[in-house]
């Protein structure tokens, strides 16, 4: 019998002269382990099974919600709002910029058309007041090939983009065939 003081009782394997010992875990492992087992289970019980708390991610989505309402509500897409525009030269010049990185490719770059409308006669597809215009570059038309850009661009730059093609309107620029309605 050996006694309890000898170390060759906590040996428990010898594999190429390394001797594995039978040695507990520490106290403060154990304690984070079995802590994040009970931290664990309290998530899973309050959360997800009670639902006695809101769930994080849909608070965090209604606070988001919340701020584009906000934004919205600071920045109003209105006619009178988006004509404004037309009349600060800063805007016009800003929003055409917008137009030649991302409409003159299918509107050309005085709005004549190419793929895309004829911005500058007097026929209109989806209307020709400045938030039907607004709408137009903001949600797009996919059934007509008209790509949303308001996600993208953000409310700023669509006002302003939306102002610069308010100054084409009325220059009759040969281009593409007229589509849609006359509108004057």
């Amino acid at each position: 019998m050996s006694s309890p003081n000898n170390s060759n009782d906590k040996i428990v394997h010898t594999y190429d002269d390394i001797q594995e010992e039978d040695n507990h875990l520490p106290n403060w492992w154990l304690f984070i382990l079995f802590g994040t087992i009970v931290f664990g289970f309290g998530y899973w019980l309050v959360f997800h099974t009670t639902k006695s708390l809101p769930d994080p991610r849909t608070e965090y989505n209604a606070e988001v919600d919340a701020l584009k309402k906000a934004r919205l509500a600071a920045n109003p897409m209105s006619d009178e709002s988006i004509a404004a525009l037309t009349q600060d030269p800063a805007q016009v010049e800003e929003g055409k910029k917008v137009f030649a990185s991302t409409c003159a490719s299918c509107h050309a770059a005085e709005g004549q058309g190419l793929v895309g409308p004829n911005l500058t006669d007097k026929f209109w597809i989806h209307g020709n007041k400045p938030t039907d215009i607004a709408n137009s570059v903001a949600n797009g038309y996919a059934d007509k090939g008209m790509p949303p850009w308001g996600q993208m661009l953000g409310p700023d730059k669509v006002r302003k983009v939306s102002a610069f093609i308010l100054t084409l309107k009325g220059k009759n620029l040969p281009g593409k065939e007229p589509q849609g309605e006359p509108i004057d």
